[in-house]
């Protein structure tokens, strides 16, 4: 969970403008989820939604495969990822609850689509100042090798 020290969602040009950690860290996480399962399909990984109990805030959208996760930070483990935000949440919102709900790749770029999950509203790539895709992929090619890196910490 990232929370900006002020609201930039509302203002595109804000928005577009941070640095790329805090941009899909705040927004535009799901388009991150979609561009990492559009280049490695293969990988056995799917969209994980972190959603939040009734009445609270603080969604996120990562990919996972049951052990790794991806996501602003890069590769981790679900369980680092889950502890972290979940410490983070609490320390603002103390008491707060999520569930965690598995999306289907298409929901990540659709609007409408997304609108279908109850609680669930995500912003489609053209939807953003620019497009938020080739940027999410962008992010992806600096994160080196995940095939390889996976591979690496199946054999440690």
């Amino acid at each position: 969970m990232f929370l900006p020290k002020t609201d930039v969602k509302h203002d595109p040009v804000r928005r577009w403008h941070r640095p790329d950690r805090q941009f899909f860290a705040n927004g535009a996480c799901h388009i991150l989820a979609y561009a990492f399962l559009e280049r490695h399909p293969d990988l056995g990984f799917r969209a994980r939604w972190i959603k939040p109990a009734k009445g609270q805030v603080g969604n996120h959208i990562y990919v996972t495969d049951q052990h790794n996760a991806f996501d602003y930070h890069g590769l981790t483990t679900e369980s680092a990822l889950l502890a972290l935000m979940f410490r983070r949440a609490r320390r603002f919102f103390p008491g707060w609850q999520a569930s965690l709900v598995d999306l289907p790749i298409d929901v990540l770029i659709s609007e409408s689509r997304s609108r279908e999950i109850d609680g669930l509203w995500l912003r489609e790539p053209h939807q953003f100042l620019h497009n938020a895709l080739p940027r999410a992929r962008r992010f992806l090619d600096r994160d080196g090798d995940i095939p390889h890196r996976l591979k690496a910490r199946r054999l440690a």
